[in-house]
């Protein structure tokens, strides 16, 4: 499986566009080798370079930007400013919404993890990342990831 975006190069910055510093729109995503018999796709997006002060404040590792299941394995395309089709889960901020990069120091890395599973999970929207993810255990037939940067801007 490969996961693209046609706005930015793995390990490089993401587009001011899709941070809190422009639009705070979801960037375009392409899907690639989906394999043929699995029935959904999960995609999360998530920071795990936040710094200790955040982690207190909320009780987490890791910031939860985009959770979105039950994909059609059929996507081969997420359009920009769009979710896919699927459910949407909650991320940190309390919304089910993509949650642009907003880091509060340094450069911080984001992570967009796409998993094929042999399921659909059932689960309601405005489910937490946790929760996808324990459902999401023993069910993973693939999976792939694109690594994006952001700093904000001063």
């Amino acid at each position: 499986m490969n996961l693209s975006s046609p706005s930015f190069q793995p390990n490089t910055k993401i587009p001011r566009k899709y941070t809190c510093d422009g639009e705070n729109c979801s960037p375009p995503l392409n899907i690639e080798g989906v394999p043929a018999d699995a029935p959904s796709l999960v995609l999360i997006m998530d920071d795990p370079d936040i710094p200790d002060f955040v982690k207190k404040k909320f009780n987490i590792e890791v910031w939860d930007h985009w959770i979105v299941f039950n994909i059609p394995p059929t996507t081969t395309e997420i359009l920009e400013g769009q979710n896919p089709t699927g459910l949407l889960g909650k991320n940190t901020g309390g919304k089910n919404a993509y949650g642009g990069p907003c880091p509060p120091d340094k450069e911080h890395r984001y992570l967009f993890k796409l998993y094929a599973l042999d399921t659909m999970l059932n689960l309601q929207e405005g489910v937490s990342k946790k929760e996808v993810e324990e459902a999401m255990e023993g069910h993973i037939v693939g999976q792939t990831e694109l690594v994006g940067k952001y700093t904000k801007m001063p």
